[in-house]
């Protein structure tokens, strides 16, 4: 299976936009929240400053300064430890008269409108230690005196910070879950997405019967795996409907013309030995031979690819296949003048059709001696490396251009140095179907001259039986063990 790399997979991109988003919805309103919350209790606090100025002003208009300065010792001495009131009032040098702070701001900023913030050192207010920062007001009575009335923000601060922890730690949990819920959505994706992808990949290496599992959901997957499973059955009724055409053609066809070649057979025992007529008698005779070859051959792939011979299958020794080949090519090969190097790997038994796998390889090696050239090379060489088996029939022969490799399997496909040669083009058709029913991968490779054809087998598939059971059509399905997986 191809690894999609996380920056080009959709999922991940969907993904990431989710938890985006989320984050930035979830920061507009902790910040909307932190913001309203800090104003609400600045406000509230101008709100009380300026209720107490109201106040000590009404008193000053009413009683004047002894008034003004009976009233705040009064609130000064009842202020509790801990009270954020606070009250100075200074002459015009800002030297202290009454209050609760000591001296006038040193180190203050200028708000708006008499507004000031400022930092509150050790000691600096009675009765209290430790630094806060304060918000006051201040105003100056009858160009005399300043009075300063505010309040400490040492709860403001705290809350500050309280709200500020929480916000912070409130995004980090939301964004933490956003990626959760995030990831759960792309394994999702990924988890149907590959199922169909899968089941796409087993049909493009052939096998139409295969269908797009649904959950019964009805979601948009289910209407996509249902839309793709009603085209595949098109496609499926479609190309059944080729082979079976092609197929009845060659069926129809072998008959009659078994019957002619015997007739044409016959007539060459009537014409005189050596004239023109035997000549041409004995040339309709090698055409009809090669059409029935091509129509047994089209009925041959017919029945393997419609799994009718899976129920013979057996634990087959294919190293002991290649001994059977070498023996039986030798004699042809030594005649051709060329050389065959046999290299048996270990122990390679495999579930599967003696007859059919042996055809398989035998058209494969025949392949290779007739287009090799004479006092050239062929091999053949089985071994087990990276967990897999491996047969390998090779050549230093013409070979086959990369770009043909997934062409030269397809029934009557011939390569156009090879249409002047006897064949029908449907060897690898048939090598191809055989494999394909025993779940082997066959590969081509360039031999540097010539032409590699590796057969590779999974060990832990191909030792495995098959279960052939009908299915309620003609042909039957094959159904894999747990743990197997077809080719």
């Amino acid at each position: 299976m191809n690894q999609i790399s996380p920056f080009k997979s959709s999922a991940f991109r969907i993904t990431l936009v989710y938890v985006v988003l989320f984050g930035i919805s979830v920061s507009i309103i902790l910040g909307f929240i932190y913001w309203s919350t800090i104003v609400y209790k600045t406000q509230q606090t101008d709100d009380d400053i300026n209720a107490e100025i109201l106040e000590l002003t009404e008193v000053y208009e009413q009683k004047g300064y002894p008034g003004l300065v009976i009233l705040l010792s009064e609130r000064i001495e009842r202020l509790r430890p801990g009270d954020p009131t606070l009250y100075l009032l200074t002459d015009h040098r800002y030297q202290p008269l009454v209050g609760n702070i000591y001296p006038w701001p040193k180190v203050a900023r200028d708000v708006k409108e008499g507004w000031l913030e400022f930092r509150l050192e050790d000691g600096e207010r009675q009765g209290v230690d430790g630094e806060f920062t304060a918000r006051a007001k201040t105003f100056v009575v009858e160009n005399r005196f300043n009075l300063l009335v505010g309040q400490g923000m040492k709860d403001l601060t705290t809350l500050k910070a309280l709200v500020g922890r929480a916000l912070i730690w409130g995004l980090i949990l939301t964004l933490a879950l956003g990626v959760i819920g995030g990831f759960m959505m792309r394994q999702t994706l990924r988890s149907r997405l590959g199922a169909i992808n899968q089941t796409s990949r087993k049909i493009m290496q052939g096998d139409l019967r295969k269908r797009i599992a649904t959950r019964g959901t009805g979601d948009e997957f289910d209407e996509l795996a249902n839309n793709l499973n009603s085209m595949l059955d098109q496609i499926e009724h479609g190309m059944e409907g080729v082979r079976r055409v092609s197929d009845n053609i060659a069926h129809d066809l072998k008959t009659p013309l078994a019957r002619l070649k015997n007739r044409v057979e016959e007539l060459r025992l009537r014409v005189d030995p050596g004239s023109e007529e035997e000549a041409a008698v004995d040339q309709i005779i090698q055409e009809a031979d090669g059409l029935l070859a091509t129509f047994n051959a089209l009925l041959r792939i017919a029945r393997i690819e419609y799994s009718e011979q899976r129920k013979g299958f057996s634990l087959v020794d294919v190293n002991s296949i290649l001994s059977d080949l070498q023996e039986l090519y030798e004699p042809l090969i030594e005649e051709k003048g060329q050389s065959l190097s046999v290299q048996i790997g270990g122990p390679m038994e495999i579930y599967a059709d003696r007859d059919m796998l042996f055809q398989a390889l035998a058209n494969l090696l025949d392949n290779a001696i007739k287009y090799t050239p004479d006092r050239g090379q062929v091999s053949i060489r089985s071994a087990k490396s990276e967990g897999q088996w491996l047969v390998e029939i090779a050549d230093n022969g013409p070979g086959i251009p990369e770009s043909e490799y997934e062409k030269v399997v397809q029934r009557f496909y011939r390569l156009d140095q090879s249409r002047t040669t006897p064949g029908s083009g449907l060897g690898l058709a048939l090598v191809f179907a055989v494999l394909k029913v025993h779940r082997l991968e066959l590969q081509f490779a360039d031999n540097m001259p010539g032409l590699k054809v590796q057969i590779i087998a999974d060990p832990a598939v191909v030792t495995k039986p098959l279960i052939h059971e009908s299915d309620g059509d003609t042909q039957g399905r094959a159904v894999y063990l747990p743990g197997t997986q077809p080719a």
